[in-house]
């Protein structure tokens, strides 16, 4: 136990230890509501509907904070084109041309408010239902938010290998959120090595299939805009794999705290119950596990894809056809490759459960 504790402080200063700083944005977002539609007009241009608008917005954070700035919008056919009204909170994109003239542009409404009482929602109820444990859970959430925007992203994006960066990040997620959640234990300690354990097989096999579809990474736009921001810098093969990794982390906790709870409990239950019994019946429970988990991530994938799926059901191509393009691919290895990495979870960690449980609890 004392050397779980020493562990887990050497993780929190690693944390601070190698922070990487943030990376400074080169134009300024500024933030505003629109205050007067001082001009509106309808048209029609290339056979879609078109609206211009000339807006007052009063700025209330940013270089221009107090002061009140007009920003024309539309007058383009775009998919979408939003119609601001008086009121509209804003975020406006601000830079200098050639000539040092200020360059005005609304970049999208803000959304903070509705999101704030969304997660405040979200905290009564954990609270309220999870008590200690809830607001625990919580915490370690809040350390995984600050590992990923603090640690992964801004070293992915100084041009550090994002593999590395990504199992440096889990190996200080993991241990943090899972002690927070349940508990300096033996239970816990056992979902650790069961997490890592199969991390491990998760990350081979993605890197494995990555190379033998020969996937490049690039099937997003996203993908493309970073690579011509960075000039290159940015593995984005990587950045693929390490997407995956970080994706599967997030659903190992479920599985593994799972599975060594259900063994401590059919061990309180009959202590003299033989190890062969014991992992055999934790293992019925663990694979109602496996078919709901994934089950969930199929689901889970698809309904983040279905505007894409849609697109290729409209077409003419075949499933053959359809599931060799690099964006189909992609989603594919994700699914299957996180699946694999829980359905090995369930038995890696009732093993490690079942061999020590059968020791004294701490």
């Amino acid at each position: 136990m004392r050397k779980l504790k020493i562990l887990f402080v050497f993780l929190i200063f690693s944390l601070f230890l190698f922070w990487p700083g943030f990376v400074q944005a080169q134009e300024e977002i500024l933030e505003g509501k629109i205050t007067n539609i001082l001009e509106q007009d309808l048209s029609l241009k290339d056979g879609q509907e078109t609206i211009y608008q000339k807006l007052e917005i009063l700025v209330s954070k940013g270089s221009f904070k107090g002061q009140k700035i007009e920003v024309e919008s539309g007058d383009i056919s775009v998919v979408s084109q939003p119609i601001f009204k008086a009121g509209d909170g804003v975020l406006i994109s601000y830079s200098q041309d050639f000539e040092d003239n200020d360059v005005f542009f609304v970049v999208d409404f803000t959304r903070r408010w509705p999101l704030f009482w969304l997660f405040v929602i979200f905290l009564v109820l954990t609270f309220f239902i999870g008590k200690k444990r809830g607001l625990m859970a919580i915490l370690g959430l809040l350390i995984s938010f600050l590992v990923i925007f603090k640690f992964i992203l801004p070293g992915i994006y100084n041009g550090y290998d994002p593999v590395l960066v990504s199992i440096l990040g889990s190996v200080l997620i993991v241990p943090l959120t899972f002690y927070l959640s349940h508990g300096l234990n033996k239970k816990t300690s056992i979902a650790v090595a069961g997490t890592f354990l199969s991390l491990l097989i998760t990350g081979i096999l993605a890197s494995l299939f990555i190379y033998l579809t020969r996937l490049t990474g690039y099937s997003s736009e996203e993908a493309a805009f970073l690579q011509v921001a960075k000039q290159g810098a940015i593995n984005i093969r990587g950045l693929l794999l390490a997407g995956i990794i970080i994706g599967t982390l997030g659903v190992l906790d479920d599985i593994t705290i799972s599975q060594a709870a259900i063994v401590r409990q059919l061990k309180l239950a009959d202590k003299k119950v033989p190890v062969k019994k014991l992992f055999s019946r934790a293992m019925s429970v663990g694979k109602d596990h496996i078919a709901s988990m994934i089950n969930t991530l199929v689901l889970v994938y698809t309904g983040a894809s279905l505007p894409l799926l849609l697109l290729f059901i409209n077409g003419s191509s075949t499933f053959s056809q359809i599931i060799n393009y690099e964006i189909i691919a992609e989603e594919i290895i994700r699914t299957l490759v996180g699946s694999i990495g829980l359905i090995t979870a369930v038995p890696i960690t009732t093993f490690l459960a079942v061999k020590l449980m059968g020791k004294k609890e701490e």
